[in-house]
C-alpha cells in the first residue's frame, strides 16, 4: 500500500504545482513529502517532476502518471467504499432516491413490498430530481435510485422495473375526453406541456418520440413548476400533457386521463452501482423483480 500512498503524494504535488501547498494539503512535513517523491522516482526509474525555485511541473512521464494515477486512486476509493459497505450492511440500512413521477404508484408499491419481505431493513427515502439521483448513486450518497429514462452512466447499472403505459391528460371539457383512448395524431395542433429538456433529457426525448412516430411535431409549453398537482395549464385549457398511468389516482375531477393509441410505454429504472453490491441493495433488486412480476409492470 506504500505505492498507493506515494502515488497520492505525487498527485497532490502535481495538482498544486508546489511542494509547500501539497504538504499542507496532505498534513505532512515538506521534507518528508520531498523524500517520498524522490523514492517514487527512484522506484520507477524516471523523473516525474521538473522542479524550479518557484514551481513544479510534471514531465511527460509525470503527466501520464497523473492521468492514469488519478483513475487508479478513484477506483481504489470506490473499492474501499464498496468493501466497507458490506460491513455497513450489518446495519440493514438502505437509502433510496426517487423522482416525483415514480412516487405516484411505483415507489410506494415497491417500498411496501420491501417492508413486507424484509421488515428488518431500515429504508430512508429522498425525493430528488433525476440528475441528483444519478449523481447520488454514482458517488455513493444513495444506494439506489428509482427514475424514468435515466442517461447511460458507465458506473451505474440500469434495471428496468416498469414499462408504464402513457396517456394524455385533458380537461374534462375537451372534445377528446369522451373517447376511451386518444390517437396521437389527433393531438396535432395541441400545445404539449413538458418539463424543460435539461430536467431529464431521456424522458423529454421519449415523449417527443411518441409524437414523432405519429408524424406530429407539437408546440411545446414548458412547465414553470417542477411539481404541480393541479396541472394548472391543462386545467385552464392551455395545453395537454402526457403522463404515465400511475398518476391517474391523484387527478382532480376537472381532468381526465386517456391512454394513447398506438399504445406507448416509458421505462422506469432502478439505478445501482456496478460490481460489488451491498446485501441490502441485492434485496431491493430481488424485491423489485418480484414486484414487477406480480404487478404486471413489464407487460408492454
Amino acid at each position: 500500500m506504500s505505492e498507493l500512498r506515494r502515488l497520492r503524494y505525487f498527485l497532490a504535488v502535481a495538482e498544486e504545482r508546489n511542494f509547500t501547498r501539497a504538504a499542507e494539503r496532505l498534513h505532512i512535513a515538506q521534507p518528508a513529502l520531498s523524500r517520498q517523491i524522490r523514492q517514487l522516482e527512484q522506484e520507477l526509474g524516471v523523473r516525474l517532476l521538473d522542479r524550479t525555485t518557484h514551481s513544479v511541473e510534471p514531465t511527460d512521464a509525470g503527466r501520464l502518471l497523473m492521468e492514469r494515477g488519478t483513475e487508479l486512486c478513484e477506483e481504489a476509493d470506490r473499492l474501499w467504499r464498496d468493501v466497507r459497505g458490506f460491513a455497513e450492511s450489518e446495519r440493514d440500512a438502505l437509502t433510496l432516491g426517487y423522482s416525483t413521477s415514480t412516487g405516484y404508484g411505483t415507489a410506494p408499491a415497491l417500498l411496501a413490498a420491501l417492508a413486507s419481505a424484509h421488515p428488518q431493513l431500515a429504508v430512508t427515502t429522498r425525493l430528488m430530481p433525476t440528475a441528483d439521483i444519478v449523481s447520488g448513486v454514482t458517488d455513493g450518497t444513495l444506494d439506489a435510485g428509482l427514475v424514468r429514462c435515466p442517461p447511460p452512466t458507465p458506473e451505474l447499472v440500469r434495471t428496468v422495473v416498469r414499462l408504464e403505459p402513457q396517456g394524455v391528460l385533458l380537461p374534462a371539457s375537451h372534445a377528446l375526453a369522451a373517447r376511451d383512448s386518444v390517437e396521437v395524431a389527433s393531438l396535432a395542433g395541441e400545445r404539449l406541456l413538458v418539463h424543460p429538456r435539461e430536467a431529464n433529457p431521456g424522458h423529454f426525448d421519449a415523449i417527443l418520440a411518441i409524437f414523432a412516430g405519429a408524424g406530429v411535431s407539437p408546440q411545446l409549453l414548458l412547465r414553470q413548476l417542477s411539481f404541480d398537482a393541479a396541472h394548472t395549464p391543462v386545467a385552464r385549457g392551455e395545453a395537454v400533457s402526457v403522463l404515465g398511468e400511475s398518476a391517474v389516482d391523484g387527478l382532480p375531477g376537472t381532468l381526465v386521463w386517456r391512454p394513447l393509441h398506438p399504445a406507448s410505454t416509458i421505462e422506469l429504472h432502478l439505478l445501482t452501482r456496478g460490481r460489488a453490491r451491498r446485501p441490502a441493495v441485492a434485496r431491493l433488486l430481488r424485491t423489485a423483480a418480484e414486484t414487477a412480476r406480480s404487478e404486471g409492470w413489464l407487460r408492454a
